[in-house]
């Protein structure tokens, strides 16, 4: 090899690491904010923060939790859809999102157009309930019950067009079209006196939520809408194995960008959600909230859950006339 073309690779050497900086995205110079369209203190923003916590330490900017609430999750999304496509703001939903196009048909943004999905960060599934008096103990005796009784029996769940309601609404469609009367609350704590006093006797919550009244004996489960049993719940049977094959429902934690984020800051906040989601420390305390913490997501992944949570809910919300109001 001749001189020039040892000058000349000593050149390139030099030049490349220049213009791959030169054509890298810069990160803003302030804090990145993570918006979450929930209440604070509530279980998404619990997780949400530990997770924002810990991205810190893998980002230029230290991550600042801003809490968006009104109109369901409508606000906080919007402020994420309308914010700079630079990495500096993110949301962090969860089913809530794939349902707002059929919930909302007028939103002020396209929830799936003007958002790029980062990272799945964990699923949560649901254990449905009843209060003993109902005299069922599993999914097929209860099936037998409202299939016997149709129209007669009501259910709650923590809010109209809310996770619970609407795996409440697919296990009935799933189990032949059962004819159950929904009454939604303003959150579970709020449906659970007249479900324990079994004024209301069926209810679906989130697994952490289940459990203590499970624990007392108060009320009994039917089934857990994961395909495996839960460590939490070991006693809890799934629906699959109870004969609902089809039955699979969770709640879901994710990160989206505003879309049109370039693509090297989609994939630093993807890889610092993972790392984030890693230490043992904190997948025992997700564990702990019952969620199946998901470390290895990729943006195509996400993007692929979050097309099939879309096209696996939206029928259920047409065929049971779920409306955001009710």
């Amino acid at each position: 090899m001749n001189r020039r073309n040892i000058l000349g690779l000593g050149a390139a050497g030099m030049v490349a690491p220049l213009v791959a900086r030169a054509q890298a995205p810069a990160w803003p110079t302030q804090p990145s904010r993570m918006v979450i369209p929930f209440a604070a203190g509530g279980p998404t923003d619990v997780v949400g923060r530990l997770i924002a916590d810990r991205m810190s330490d893998a980002l230029p900017h230290r991550v600042v939790v801003e809490n968006r609430t009104g109109s369901g999750v409508v606000i906080g999304t919007e402020v994420v859809a309308k914010s700079p496509k630079d990495g500096s703001t993110f949301l962090y939903s969860t089913i809530a999102h794939a349902v707002l196009r059929a919930l909302f048909p007028r939103l002020p943004f396209d929830p799936i157009a003007d958002f790029t999905p980062v990272a799945l960060c964990g699923q949560i599934p649901m254990i449905l309930m009843v209060h003993p008096s109902l005299g069922v103990s599993n999914a097929q005796e209860l099936i037998a019950l409202l299939r016997a009784n149709p129209g007669k029996y009501d259910y709650a769940s923590s809010g109209n067009g809310g996770a619970v309601h609407l795996a409440t609404e697919l296990f009935w469609h799933e189990a032949g079209g059962l004819r159950v009367n929904h009454v939604p609350y303003r959150g579970s704590s709020a449906a659970m006196p007249d479900v324990l006093s079994g004024r209301i006797p069926i209810i679906m919550d989130v697994a952490a939520g289940a459990l203590p009244y499970l624990a007392r004996g108060e009320l009994r489960p039917i089934g857990i809408t994961d395909m495996r049993r839960s460590p939490a719940a070991p006693n809890v049977p799934t629906f699959h194995e109870q004969g609902v094959r089809n039955f699979v429902a969770y709640t879901w934690h994710m990160l989206l960008v505003p879309s049109g984020t370039p693509a090297p800051i989609v994939q630093a906040i993807n890889a610092a959600t993972n790392r984030a989601l890693a230490p043992d420390a904190v997948k025992a305390r997700l564990q702990e909230l019952t969620m199946n913490v998901v470390a290895d997501s990729t943006p195509a992944s996400a993007k692929a859950f979050l097309d099939a949570e879309i096209a696996k809910w939206e029928p259920i919300i047409r065929s049971a006339n779920i409306t955001a109001n009710g």
